[in-house]
Protein backbone atom coordinates (compact mmCIF):
# COMPACT_ATOMS: atom_id res chain seq x y z
CA UNK A 1 0.00 0.00 0.00
CA UNK A 2 1.39 3.37 -1.02
CA UNK A 3 1.58 6.11 1.59
CA UNK A 4 2.06 8.78 -1.10
CA UNK A 5 -1.13 10.84 -1.29
CA UNK A 6 -0.25 11.88 -4.86
CA UNK A 7 -0.95 8.31 -5.95
CA UNK A 8 -4.62 8.89 -5.07
CA UNK A 9 -4.96 11.77 -7.52
CA UNK A 10 -6.17 11.35 -11.09
CA UNK A 11 -3.33 10.53 -13.48
CA UNK A 12 -4.11 13.48 -15.76
CA UNK A 13 -3.92 15.88 -12.78
CA UNK A 14 -0.57 14.44 -11.66
CA UNK A 15 0.80 15.09 -15.15
CA UNK A 16 -0.82 18.52 -15.50
CA UNK A 17 1.28 21.66 -15.87
CA UNK A 18 -0.77 24.47 -14.27
CA UNK A 19 -1.40 27.74 -16.02
CA UNK A 20 1.48 30.07 -15.22
CA UNK A 21 -0.30 33.28 -14.29
CA UNK A 22 1.66 36.46 -13.63
CA UNK A 23 1.17 36.04 -9.88
CA UNK A 24 2.40 32.45 -9.93
CA UNK A 25 5.52 33.47 -11.83
CA UNK A 26 6.30 36.07 -9.17
CA UNK A 27 8.30 39.23 -9.65
CA UNK A 28 8.49 42.76 -8.34
CA UNK A 29 7.24 46.17 -9.36
CA UNK A 30 3.94 47.95 -9.82
CA UNK A 31 3.34 47.33 -13.54
CA UNK A 32 2.81 43.73 -14.60
CA UNK A 33 2.69 43.66 -18.40
CA UNK A 34 2.36 39.86 -18.47
CA UNK A 35 -0.92 40.14 -16.52
CA UNK A 36 -2.47 42.68 -18.92
CA UNK A 37 -3.65 44.71 -15.94
CA UNK A 38 -4.52 48.37 -15.75
CA UNK A 39 -1.68 49.68 -13.53
CA UNK A 40 -3.67 52.27 -11.58
CA UNK A 41 -6.37 51.53 -8.99
CA UNK A 42 -9.95 52.36 -9.94
CA UNK A 43 -11.95 53.98 -7.11
CA UNK A 44 -15.23 52.34 -6.17
CA UNK A 45 -17.17 51.83 -2.97
CA UNK A 46 -18.32 48.64 -1.33
CA UNK A 47 -22.10 48.52 -1.33
CA UNK A 48 -22.59 45.17 0.42
CA UNK A 49 -23.27 46.07 4.07
CA UNK A 50 -23.63 42.58 5.49
CA UNK A 51 -21.69 39.42 4.74
CA UNK A 52 -23.78 36.92 6.68
CA UNK A 53 -25.97 36.12 3.66
CA UNK A 54 -24.99 34.05 0.64
CA UNK A 55 -24.84 36.13 -2.55
CA UNK A 56 -27.24 35.66 -5.42
CA UNK A 57 -26.14 33.09 -7.98
CA UNK A 58 -27.11 35.45 -10.80
CA UNK A 59 -27.59 39.00 -9.48
CA UNK A 60 -30.54 40.54 -11.31
CA UNK A 61 -29.22 44.10 -11.53
CA UNK A 62 -25.79 43.02 -12.78
CA UNK A 63 -27.37 40.78 -15.43
CA UNK A 64 -29.82 43.44 -16.59
CA UNK A 65 -27.20 46.18 -16.83
CA UNK A 66 -24.66 44.05 -18.66
CA UNK A 67 -27.34 42.78 -21.04
CA UNK A 68 -28.21 46.40 -21.85
CA UNK A 69 -24.53 47.18 -22.35
CA UNK A 70 -24.10 44.21 -24.71
CA UNK A 71 -27.36 44.87 -26.57
CA UNK A 72 -28.90 41.57 -25.49
CA UNK A 73 -31.73 40.25 -23.32
CA UNK A 74 -31.08 39.29 -19.67
CA UNK A 75 -31.80 35.62 -20.40
CA UNK A 76 -28.81 35.67 -22.80
CA UNK A 77 -26.32 36.58 -20.05
CA UNK A 78 -24.66 34.49 -17.35
CA UNK A 79 -22.28 36.05 -14.81
CA UNK A 80 -19.34 34.06 -13.47
CA UNK A 81 -16.00 34.35 -11.67
CA UNK A 82 -14.11 35.82 -14.58
CA UNK A 83 -14.31 34.52 -18.13
CA UNK A 84 -12.14 31.60 -16.96
CA UNK A 85 -15.11 30.04 -15.19
CA UNK A 86 -17.14 30.41 -18.39
CA UNK A 87 -14.47 28.48 -20.31
CA UNK A 88 -14.75 25.59 -17.87
CA UNK A 89 -18.53 25.65 -17.46
CA UNK A 90 -18.93 25.08 -21.19
CA UNK A 91 -16.71 22.01 -21.02
CA UNK A 92 -18.57 20.63 -18.02
CA UNK A 93 -21.94 21.13 -19.70
CA UNK A 94 -21.13 19.93 -23.20
CA UNK A 95 -18.16 17.52 -23.10
CA UNK A 96 -18.06 13.93 -21.88
CA UNK A 97 -14.59 13.22 -20.41
CA UNK A 98 -12.85 10.48 -22.35
CA UNK A 99 -15.23 10.86 -25.28
CA UNK A 100 -15.54 14.44 -26.57
CA UNK A 101 -12.88 16.97 -27.49
CA UNK A 102 -12.33 20.70 -27.75
CA UNK A 103 -10.31 22.55 -30.39
CA UNK A 104 -8.40 25.83 -30.44
CA UNK A 105 -5.76 27.54 -32.56
CA UNK A 106 -2.44 28.44 -30.92
CA UNK A 107 -0.80 30.73 -30.15
CA UNK A 108 -3.73 31.70 -27.94
CA UNK A 109 -4.93 31.80 -24.33
CA UNK A 110 -3.51 28.98 -22.24
CA UNK A 111 -6.54 28.21 -20.06
CA UNK A 112 -8.38 26.33 -22.82
CA UNK A 113 -5.89 23.47 -22.60
CA UNK A 114 -5.48 23.63 -18.81
CA UNK A 115 -9.24 23.41 -18.20
CA UNK A 116 -9.57 20.53 -20.66
CA UNK A 117 -6.72 18.59 -19.07
CA UNK A 118 -8.09 19.20 -15.59
CA UNK A 119 -11.51 17.80 -16.51
CA UNK A 120 -10.09 14.96 -18.59
CA UNK A 121 -11.18 16.17 -22.02
CA UNK A 122 -9.09 15.74 -25.14
CA UNK A 123 -7.94 18.97 -26.74
CA UNK A 124 -6.89 19.37 -30.34
CA UNK A 125 -4.90 22.21 -31.82
CA UNK A 126 -4.73 23.71 -35.29
CA UNK A 127 -1.92 26.27 -35.41
CA UNK A 128 -2.81 29.66 -36.83
CA UNK A 129 -1.53 30.61 -40.27
CA UNK A 130 1.47 32.89 -40.71
CA UNK A 131 -0.86 35.92 -40.67
CA UNK A 132 -2.45 34.65 -37.40
CA UNK A 133 -5.74 33.80 -39.16
CA UNK A 134 -7.65 30.51 -38.96
CA UNK A 135 -6.58 27.50 -40.98
CA UNK A 136 -10.13 26.49 -41.93
CA UNK A 137 -9.32 23.35 -43.97
CA UNK A 138 -7.17 21.99 -41.15
CA UNK A 139 -9.90 22.77 -38.62
CA UNK A 140 -12.45 20.92 -40.76
CA UNK A 141 -10.21 17.85 -40.77
CA UNK A 142 -10.12 17.75 -36.96
CA UNK A 143 -13.75 18.48 -36.10
CA UNK A 144 -14.93 14.90 -35.70
CA UNK A 145 -15.84 14.41 -32.03
CA UNK A 146 -15.25 18.07 -31.17
CA UNK A 147 -17.97 19.74 -29.09
CA UNK A 148 -16.38 23.15 -28.45
CA UNK A 149 -14.20 25.33 -30.68
CA UNK A 150 -12.54 28.20 -28.79
CA UNK A 151 -11.60 31.25 -30.85
CA UNK A 152 -10.04 34.31 -29.21
CA UNK A 153 -10.62 37.60 -31.06
CA UNK A 154 -8.85 39.94 -30.44
CA UNK A 155 -6.45 37.12 -29.84
CA UNK A 156 -4.30 36.75 -26.75
CA UNK A 157 -1.30 37.14 -27.14
CA UNK A 158 -1.07 38.25 -30.80
CA UNK A 159 -3.71 41.01 -30.61
CA UNK A 160 -5.15 40.37 -34.07
CA UNK A 161 -8.81 40.17 -35.03
CA UNK A 162 -10.09 37.04 -36.76
CA UNK A 163 -11.43 37.65 -40.27
CA UNK A 164 -15.26 37.86 -39.96
CA UNK A 165 -15.77 35.94 -43.21
CA UNK A 166 -13.68 33.11 -41.76
CA UNK A 167 -15.77 33.22 -38.57
CA UNK A 168 -18.96 32.82 -40.61
CA UNK A 169 -17.44 29.87 -42.45
CA UNK A 170 -16.45 28.32 -39.12
CA UNK A 171 -19.98 28.83 -37.81
CA UNK A 172 -21.40 27.08 -40.86
CA UNK A 173 -18.83 24.31 -40.46
CA UNK A 174 -19.72 23.68 -36.80
CA UNK A 175 -23.52 24.02 -37.06
CA UNK A 176 -25.20 20.99 -35.54
CA UNK A 177 -21.86 19.58 -34.41
CA UNK A 178 -20.19 21.95 -31.94
CA UNK A 179 -20.43 25.30 -30.23
CA UNK A 180 -18.17 28.09 -31.41
CA UNK A 181 -16.94 29.98 -28.35
CA UNK A 182 -15.68 33.48 -29.17
CA UNK A 183 -13.45 34.79 -26.40
CA UNK A 184 -13.94 38.57 -26.42
CA UNK A 185 -11.90 39.44 -23.32
CA UNK A 186 -10.33 42.36 -25.20
CA UNK A 187 -13.30 43.42 -27.34
CA UNK A 188 -13.60 46.86 -25.71
CA UNK A 189 -10.42 47.84 -27.58
CA UNK A 190 -12.25 47.28 -30.90
CA UNK A 191 -15.97 47.13 -30.03
CA UNK A 192 -17.06 47.24 -33.66
CA UNK A 193 -15.74 43.67 -34.03
CA UNK A 194 -18.03 42.06 -31.43
CA UNK A 195 -20.12 39.06 -32.44
CA UNK A 196 -22.92 39.83 -29.96
CA UNK A 197 -25.24 40.83 -32.79
CA UNK A 198 -24.67 37.45 -34.46
CA UNK A 199 -26.34 35.46 -31.66
CA UNK A 200 -29.77 35.89 -33.26
CA UNK A 201 -28.55 34.04 -36.36
CA UNK A 202 -26.38 31.35 -34.79
CA UNK A 203 -27.81 29.29 -31.91
CA UNK A 204 -24.45 27.55 -31.41
CA UNK A 205 -22.45 30.77 -30.93
CA UNK A 206 -21.21 31.62 -27.42
CA UNK A 207 -19.30 34.75 -26.39
CA UNK A 208 -17.06 35.20 -23.35
CA UNK A 209 -16.51 38.63 -21.78
CA UNK A 210 -14.69 40.00 -18.73
CA UNK A 211 -14.37 43.15 -16.65
CA UNK A 212 -10.67 42.43 -16.00
CA UNK A 213 -9.16 44.22 -18.98
CA UNK A 214 -10.65 47.46 -20.35
CA UNK A 215 -12.71 48.01 -17.18
CA UNK A 216 -9.60 47.66 -14.98
CA UNK A 217 -11.42 45.39 -12.49
CA UNK A 218 -9.20 42.30 -12.53
CA UNK A 219 -9.54 41.93 -8.76
CA UNK A 220 -13.32 41.79 -8.96
CA UNK A 221 -13.25 38.44 -10.84
CA UNK A 222 -16.35 39.13 -12.87
CA UNK A 223 -16.96 37.66 -16.29
CA UNK A 224 -19.93 37.01 -18.53
CA UNK A 225 -21.06 34.32 -20.94
CA UNK A 226 -23.33 35.59 -23.71
CA UNK A 227 -25.42 33.03 -25.56
CA UNK A 228 -28.95 32.15 -26.51
CA UNK A 229 -31.25 31.03 -23.70
CA UNK A 230 -30.96 27.25 -24.25
CA UNK A 231 -27.19 27.44 -23.74
CA UNK A 232 -27.51 29.71 -20.70
CA UNK A 233 -30.07 27.33 -19.15
CA UNK A 234 -27.64 24.42 -19.49
CA UNK A 235 -24.80 26.38 -17.94
CA UNK A 236 -27.02 27.30 -14.99
CA UNK A 237 -27.28 23.57 -14.24
CA UNK A 238 -23.55 23.19 -13.65
CA UNK A 239 -22.47 26.55 -12.21
CA UNK A 240 -21.56 26.76 -8.52
CA UNK A 241 -24.47 27.80 -6.27
CA UNK A 242 -22.75 31.00 -5.12
CA UNK A 243 -20.32 32.05 -7.84
CA UNK A 244 -20.82 35.78 -7.47
CA UNK A 245 -18.49 37.62 -5.08
CA UNK A 246 -20.35 40.55 -3.48
CA UNK A 247 -18.38 43.79 -3.53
Amino acid sequence: MSLNVEDLARANVRALTPYQSARRLGGNGDVWLNANEFPLPVPFELSQQTLNRYPECQPKQVIERYAAYAGLQPDQVLVSRGADEGIELLMRAFCEPGKDAILFCPPTYGMYSVSAETIGIEYRTVPALDNWQLNLPAIADKLDGVKLVYMCSPNNPTGNLINPDDIRQLLEMTAGKALLVADEAYIEFCPEATLAGWLKDYPHLVILRTLSKAFALAGLRCGFTLANKPVIDLLLKVIAPYPWQPQ
